[in-house]
Protein backbone atom coordinates (compact mmCIF):
# COMPACT_ATOMS: atom_id res chain seq x y z
CA UNK A 1 0.00 0.00 0.00
CA UNK A 2 2.86 2.28 1.03
CA UNK A 3 6.34 2.39 0.26
CA UNK A 4 7.46 3.70 3.48
CA UNK A 5 7.19 6.62 5.60
CA UNK A 6 8.42 10.42 4.57
CA UNK A 7 9.63 12.87 6.59
CA UNK A 8 6.92 13.90 9.54
CA UNK A 9 5.09 10.53 8.80
CA UNK A 10 3.81 11.90 5.72
CA UNK A 11 3.14 8.68 3.45
CA UNK A 12 5.02 7.82 0.79
CA UNK A 13 3.32 5.77 -2.15
CA UNK A 14 4.92 3.76 -4.72
CA UNK A 15 4.07 4.62 -8.13
CA UNK A 16 5.20 2.01 -10.32
CA UNK A 17 2.81 -0.29 -8.77
CA UNK A 18 1.76 -2.83 -10.93
CA UNK A 19 4.59 -1.63 -13.53
CA UNK A 20 6.12 -4.99 -15.08
CA UNK A 21 10.06 -4.41 -14.75
CA UNK A 22 12.80 -4.83 -17.31
CA UNK A 23 16.46 -5.46 -15.65
CA UNK A 24 19.83 -4.04 -16.89
CA UNK A 25 22.60 -6.77 -17.90
CA UNK A 26 25.70 -4.94 -18.39
CA UNK A 27 28.71 -6.32 -15.93
CA UNK A 28 27.99 -5.22 -12.07
CA UNK A 29 24.62 -4.17 -12.77
CA UNK A 30 22.97 -7.67 -13.79
CA UNK A 31 19.01 -8.16 -12.32
CA UNK A 32 18.89 -4.46 -11.20
CA UNK A 33 15.56 -2.71 -12.80
CA UNK A 34 15.77 -0.83 -15.54
CA UNK A 35 14.34 2.87 -13.89
CA UNK A 36 13.35 3.99 -17.23
CA UNK A 37 9.47 2.71 -17.44
CA UNK A 38 8.08 6.12 -17.81
CA UNK A 39 9.33 5.91 -21.74
CA UNK A 40 6.62 3.46 -22.11
CA UNK A 41 2.98 5.69 -22.12
CA UNK A 42 1.57 2.85 -20.95
CA UNK A 43 3.40 2.88 -18.00
CA UNK A 44 2.42 6.65 -17.53
CA UNK A 45 -1.23 5.32 -17.19
CA UNK A 46 -0.34 2.91 -14.51
CA UNK A 47 1.38 6.39 -12.58
CA UNK A 48 -1.43 8.20 -12.92
CA UNK A 49 -3.75 5.65 -11.66
CA UNK A 50 -1.44 4.89 -8.77
CA UNK A 51 -1.51 8.88 -7.72
CA UNK A 52 -5.08 9.05 -8.19
CA UNK A 53 -5.51 6.20 -5.53
CA UNK A 54 -3.04 7.85 -3.54
CA UNK A 55 -4.53 10.68 -3.42
CA UNK A 56 -7.81 9.73 -2.74
CA UNK A 57 -6.48 8.56 0.46
CA UNK A 58 -4.84 11.01 2.03
CA UNK A 59 -7.47 12.98 0.85
CA UNK A 60 -10.87 11.39 0.59
CA UNK A 61 -13.33 14.29 0.42
CA UNK A 62 -11.83 15.73 -3.10
CA UNK A 63 -12.29 11.99 -4.49
CA UNK A 64 -14.41 12.78 -7.24
CA UNK A 65 -12.32 15.69 -8.41
CA UNK A 66 -9.61 13.03 -8.22
CA UNK A 67 -11.30 10.22 -10.34
CA UNK A 68 -12.47 13.09 -12.97
CA UNK A 69 -8.72 14.64 -13.40
CA UNK A 70 -7.76 11.43 -13.52
CA UNK A 71 -10.07 10.00 -16.10
CA UNK A 72 -9.48 13.18 -18.12
CA UNK A 73 -5.46 12.49 -17.86
CA UNK A 74 -5.41 9.10 -18.52
CA UNK A 75 -8.22 9.62 -21.67
CA UNK A 76 -4.88 11.55 -23.47
CA UNK A 77 -2.23 9.34 -22.46
CA UNK A 78 -4.64 6.69 -24.31
CA UNK A 79 -4.76 8.44 -27.39
CA UNK A 80 -0.82 9.32 -27.31
CA UNK A 81 0.07 5.45 -27.15
CA UNK A 82 -2.09 4.78 -29.58
CA UNK A 83 -1.12 7.73 -31.85
CA UNK A 84 2.52 6.05 -31.34
CA UNK A 85 1.76 2.76 -32.12
CA UNK A 86 -0.17 4.26 -35.38
CA UNK A 87 2.97 6.22 -36.70
CA UNK A 88 5.59 3.62 -35.80
CA UNK A 89 4.03 1.05 -37.89
CA UNK A 90 3.95 3.01 -40.61
CA UNK A 91 8.32 2.61 -40.88
CA UNK A 92 9.51 -0.80 -41.84
CA UNK A 93 9.96 -3.34 -38.94
CA UNK A 94 13.97 -3.47 -40.15
CA UNK A 95 14.19 -0.22 -39.65
CA UNK A 96 12.89 0.10 -36.28
CA UNK A 97 16.11 0.34 -34.62
CA UNK A 98 16.45 3.31 -31.68
CA UNK A 99 20.00 4.12 -31.29
CA UNK A 100 21.02 6.49 -28.51
CA UNK A 101 23.98 6.99 -26.10
CA UNK A 102 22.37 5.49 -22.99
CA UNK A 103 20.36 2.31 -22.90
CA UNK A 104 17.15 3.97 -21.41
CA UNK A 105 14.97 3.27 -24.26
CA UNK A 106 14.00 -0.71 -23.53
CA UNK A 107 10.78 0.05 -22.67
CA UNK A 108 10.10 2.45 -25.35
CA UNK A 109 11.32 -0.15 -27.83
CA UNK A 110 9.16 -3.28 -26.37
CA UNK A 111 6.08 -1.12 -27.01
CA UNK A 112 5.96 0.00 -29.95
CA UNK A 113 8.15 -2.53 -31.57
CA UNK A 114 11.66 -1.38 -32.16
CA UNK A 115 14.75 -2.87 -31.40
CA UNK A 116 17.20 -0.67 -28.75
CA UNK A 117 20.52 -0.15 -29.00
CA UNK A 118 22.96 2.20 -27.08
CA UNK A 119 26.26 3.08 -26.48
CA UNK A 120 25.67 2.30 -22.74
CA UNK A 121 23.63 0.94 -20.63
CA UNK A 122 22.85 3.22 -17.42
CA UNK A 123 24.45 6.13 -16.82
CA UNK A 124 26.04 5.02 -13.57
CA UNK A 125 28.35 3.12 -15.40
CA UNK A 126 31.50 4.31 -17.47
CA UNK A 127 30.50 6.26 -20.55
CA UNK A 128 31.72 6.32 -23.83
CA UNK A 129 34.71 3.58 -23.49
CA UNK A 130 36.69 2.17 -26.27
CA UNK A 131 34.61 -0.72 -25.83
CA UNK A 132 31.44 0.76 -25.73
CA UNK A 133 32.24 2.45 -28.84
CA UNK A 134 33.94 -0.40 -30.82
CA UNK A 135 30.61 -2.30 -30.09
CA UNK A 136 27.97 0.45 -31.03
CA UNK A 137 29.89 1.36 -34.42
CA UNK A 138 29.99 -2.48 -35.53
CA UNK A 139 26.57 -2.69 -34.75
CA UNK A 140 25.60 0.44 -36.76
CA UNK A 141 27.72 -0.88 -39.88
CA UNK A 142 25.50 -4.48 -39.42
CA UNK A 143 22.37 -3.31 -39.39
CA UNK A 144 22.90 -0.26 -42.03
CA UNK A 145 21.49 2.25 -39.50
CA UNK A 146 20.73 5.37 -40.94
CA UNK A 147 19.65 7.67 -38.12
CA UNK A 148 20.81 8.20 -34.21
CA UNK A 149 19.79 9.71 -31.63
CA UNK A 150 21.38 11.96 -28.40
CA UNK A 151 19.17 12.67 -24.79
CA UNK A 152 19.04 16.06 -24.05
CA UNK A 153 20.84 15.15 -20.52
CA UNK A 154 23.50 13.28 -21.65
CA UNK A 155 26.83 14.92 -23.06
CA UNK A 156 27.02 14.86 -26.64
CA UNK A 157 30.78 13.98 -27.65
CA UNK A 158 30.63 10.26 -27.20
CA UNK A 159 27.45 9.97 -29.95
CA UNK A 160 29.34 12.76 -31.76
CA UNK A 161 32.11 10.26 -32.37
CA UNK A 162 29.76 7.64 -33.41
CA UNK A 163 28.39 9.44 -35.42
CA UNK A 164 31.40 10.84 -36.95
CA UNK A 165 33.49 7.57 -37.24
CA UNK A 166 29.85 5.71 -38.91
CA UNK A 167 28.89 8.44 -41.16
CA UNK A 168 25.36 8.32 -39.59
CA UNK A 169 23.55 11.48 -39.15
CA UNK A 170 22.12 12.21 -35.01
CA UNK A 171 18.92 13.13 -36.20
CA UNK A 172 17.82 14.88 -33.16
CA UNK A 173 17.65 15.02 -29.17
CA UNK A 174 15.37 13.20 -26.87
CA UNK A 175 14.18 13.81 -23.89
CA UNK A 176 14.91 10.66 -21.19
CA UNK A 177 15.72 11.84 -17.07
CA UNK A 178 14.44 15.29 -17.71
CA UNK A 179 11.84 17.57 -18.41
CA UNK A 180 12.61 21.02 -21.17
CA UNK A 181 12.59 24.23 -19.05
CA UNK A 182 8.62 25.32 -18.96
CA UNK A 183 7.40 27.09 -21.60
CA UNK A 184 9.52 24.82 -23.90
CA UNK A 185 8.40 21.74 -25.44
CA UNK A 186 8.90 19.13 -23.63
CA UNK A 187 8.35 20.29 -20.13
CA UNK A 188 5.41 18.09 -19.33
CA UNK A 189 5.14 14.24 -19.48
CA UNK A 190 2.44 14.05 -22.18
CA UNK A 191 4.77 17.26 -24.04
CA UNK A 192 7.95 15.01 -23.58
CA UNK A 193 6.67 12.09 -25.24
CA UNK A 194 5.08 13.76 -27.78
CA UNK A 195 8.34 15.21 -28.92
CA UNK A 196 10.23 11.74 -28.64
CA UNK A 197 7.27 10.64 -30.70
CA UNK A 198 7.64 13.03 -33.31
CA UNK A 199 11.46 13.16 -33.17
CA UNK A 200 12.16 9.31 -33.56
CA UNK A 201 9.75 8.93 -36.22
CA UNK A 202 10.82 11.73 -38.41
CA UNK A 203 14.32 10.75 -37.79
CA UNK A 204 13.56 7.53 -39.43
CA UNK A 205 11.67 8.57 -42.21
CA UNK A 206 13.35 11.21 -43.69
Amino acid sequence: ETAGKGSENAPVFLMSEGVEAMYLTSKGKEGEEDPHAWLDVRNGIKYAENARDALIKVDPENEEAYKQNAENYIADLQELHDQAVEQFNEIPKDKRVLVTSEGAFKYFSEAYGFQAEYIWEINQENQGTPNQITRIVDIINEKAITGLFLETSIDPRSMEAVSSETDVPIMGKVFTDSLAEPGEDGDSYISMMEWNIKTIKDGLTR
